[in-house]
């Protein structure tokens, strides 16, 4: 799984003592991602995993929120890692475990998610800018990963800057597109059909797209109908 644009930590933003860090666009957009997600969520409980965590701080603001559910972060940069174990100490919350070390070109993740010190089936998998930022296997193994860890009512839910129909939704991504092309050919922002047909090969099926501000999407992913 490929490092960051910009690691937490190293990109100008606060950083703890404790190794807490602080990533600006937590505070731009975790309220709009968890209404969307408590839409959903909400009213289940059970265990959901978010992949590629980044700073920690949207699953403790979700975990706040969600007393029912046990939410597992996870991360492959160890920066990110330390930072999201010293989020969790700091909030206290009870139902954080301890963050998993994820790689997503690893088709079982890692291997808690089989030997029974990791979460059950999924209530849900939660992913946010992760899959511009990362050679494509690693979307293709998210979705993967998702398909072999789920619950028989579980979701997928992906969010960032996306393509559809082959177009980019606004300038901004555009330009941000080639940004992260020119920095790396691996990297760039995923079109939408592309992913969908990638979860069609594992029987998850778009069930919805959400618009959000700044000219992102959430994907919401669930099993196709047997």
């Amino acid at each position: 799984m490929a490092e960051y644009v910009v690691e937490f930590g190293k990109d100008g933003g606060r950083s703890e003592p404790d190794g807490r860090l602080d990533a600006a666009a937590f505070h731009r957009n975790h309220a709009a991602i968890w209404k969307v997600l408590a839409a959903s969520l909400q009213q289940h409980s059970g265990d959901v995993v978010e992949v590629g965590s980044g700073t920690g701080q949207h699953v403790m603001y979700f975990a706040e929120h969600s007393p029912d559910i046990t939410w597992w972060p996870s991360d492959l940069n160890e920066a990110h890692l330390k930072s999201i174990a010293a989020w969790r100490a700091h909030t206290q919350r009870a139902n954080v475990r301890s963050p998993l070390r994820i790689d997503l070109t690893d088709p079982f993740w890692c291997p808690e998610m089989t030997n029974g010190n990791g979460p059950g089936e999924l209530l849900a998998v939660f992913c946010a800018n992760v899959v511009h930022i990362a050679p494509w296997p690693v979307a293709e193994g998210l979705i993967a990963g998702a398909a072999k860890y789920l619950r028989p009512d579980g979701k997928l839910f992906i969010y960032g800057p996306f393509k559809r129909g082959g177009k980019h939704t606004a300038l901004s991504n555009a330009t941000f597109d080639t940004s992260l092309r020119n920095g790396n050919p691996e990297w760039g922002v995923r079109d939408v059909e592309e992913l969908e047909k990638v979860a069609e090969g594992v029987d998850l099926k778009l069930s919805e797209v959400v618009e959000m501000p700044a000219n992102n999407l959430i994907l919401i992913f669930r099993r196709a109908p047997a």
